[in-house]
């Protein structure tokens, strides 16, 4: 199957964001992708609560999942939308975190709430704590396509293995690990932990990205580290998007999971272990 990456630099403005993230799609479908992926907050990147909160919608009503889901139908193509920010009716006010793929006829295969929150200390300047935001999911999903099963992930989810690993053995043959990389720890980190997660479980890796400054109406901006990634199940990079927006398109050749897999079948060799 052809596939493309999508590569964003979205702002804070939803329906900007939306007018950019449809002239990709639109683009990926003229190159005869019939697999569409979007970067994690494919509606908007902000720091300011308040502005989220005035900006995100629910799921029911969000535009950009609708004008998405109706593009998907349109074309007859899948997309894997990497994640909105959605208001929830949680107590406490938090957002969700929340990634979609959308079949052929504009329906919701598939939803992940990102599971692992992003609370660090980059640098002096680059503090995050998205756990004050946004609440956490608690489920694992795997998602049935005619191009293979899906396991779904989120940006700071690619540093827990044992995520991935439950993925593959629940029958993931490609993950999705749509990202709004830091551009300091994507420097150092995002190709070797993508390529390390293909190789540890034999799959297809599919990571679209945020590049670049992200400018906000309210707030001092981001940056993300960009190099949208497709790698295959024998580690190697299909395709690497670079700095620049845009699309980036690759094949997908399942036959190619059961040959890494026969090579090295580490997926099934777990064994207990006492300690630590």
């Amino acid at each position: 199957m052809r596939a493309a990456l999508i590569q964003l630099n979205v702002s804070d403005d939803p329906q900007a964001n939306l007018v950019q993230t449809l002239d990709c799609c639109r683009q990926a479908v003229a190159g005869g992708a019939g697999f569409l992926l979007t970067p994690e907050m494919t509606n908007g990147l902000s720091s300011s609560r308040d502005h989220q909160r005035s900006v995100f919608r629910h799921e029911e009503d969000d535009e950009t999942l609708a004008a998405l889901r109706a593009f998907a139908a349109q074309a007859g193509i899948w997309l894997l939308i990497g994640s909105l920010g959605l208001l929830t009716h949680d107590a406490d006010g938090r957002f969700a975190n929340r990634s979609f793929l959308i079949g052929p006829e504009g329906d919701i295969r598939a939803r992940y709430d990102k599971i692992h929150m992003f609370d660090v200390n980059v640098s002096e300047t680059e503090v995050y704590r998205e756990s004050a935001s946004y609440r956490p999911g608690g489920r694992a999903v795997v998602a049935e396509a005619p191009f293979g099963p899906v396991g779904m992930a989120v940006c700071y989810d690619l540093r827990f293995p044992h995520l991935f690993r439950r993925l593959a053995q629940g029958g993931a043959r490609v993950l999705t690990i749509p990202a709004a990389f830091n551009h300091i720890t994507g420097a150092a980190h995002w190709e070797t932990l993508v390529r390390a997660r293909a190789i540890e479980t034999g799959c297809f890796v599919l990571a679209p990205a945020q590049t670049g400054f992200h400018a906000e109406s309210q707030g001092k901006g981001r940056r993300t580290h960009g190099h949208s990634l497709a790698v295959a199940p024998w580690g190697e990079v299909l395709a690497d998007a670079g700095t620049e927006p845009g699309v980036t398109f690759f094949d997908l050749d399942l036959s190619q999971v059961d040959q890494a897999r026969g090579r090295v079948p580490s997926l099934h060799h777990d064994r207990g272990f006492d300690g630590p």
